[in-house]
């Protein structure tokens, strides 16, 4: 177990990026950057757009780490540009798919299957800059299923990796 930084979290009710890049993104509805969420097994981030879909249920919160935001194209790049939902400084999340990870932020871990890499889209380059797209390939966060419930806020976070799957020989 280690300490990590939980930098920004992010909830927003709607898909901002439907149709095409060179459209632009959706409006925002409300605030997205929080300061805490709630996190509900096998559902996701209560007030989310993923919250609660069945097609989205393992892969219902996204991780990513700061240190892979592409701020040499865009300095301001956070997560209302990446979309993804917890930004995490300290921990290389991408190097933990197909582990179980506990976050704790003080009221207790909270429980996530890394599932899958979240993978970057068009839309960075659209939203970020020319190029982000292939600046986030291989560090553009991770899907995760949450296996408990529990409140995550910005701050400090102790950072553990409870499972890890075993590698092939």
């Amino acid at each position: 177990m280690y300490v990590v930084e939980v930098v920004q979290l992010l909830v927003s009710p709607v898909h901002r990026y439907l149709g095409r890049p060179s459209e632009g993104p959706s409006a925002a509805v409300g605030e997205e950057l929080v300061r805490s969420v709630e996190v509900r097994r096998n559902l996701g981030i209560v007030g989310d757009r993923y919250y609660a879909r069945p097609a989205h249920r393992d892969a219902a919160v996204t991780l990513m780490s700061a240190e892979n935001l592409p701020l040499d194209i865009d300095p301001q790049t956070d997560l209302t540009l990446t979309r993804r939902n917890i930004l995490l400084r300290g921990v290389d999340i991408d190097a933990h798919v197909g582990s179980t990870v506990s976050l704790d932020t003080g009221a207790g871990p909270v429980l996530l299957a890394v599932r899958r890499p979240a993978r970057p889209c068009a839309w960075m380059d659209a939203v970020i800059g020319p190029g982000a797209q292939r600046a986030l390939r291989g560090k553009g966060g991770v899907r995760c299923t949450p296996l408990s419930d529990g409140v995550l806020t910005v701050g400090k976070a102790e950072f553990a990796v409870v499972e890890q799957e075993p590698r092939p020989s």
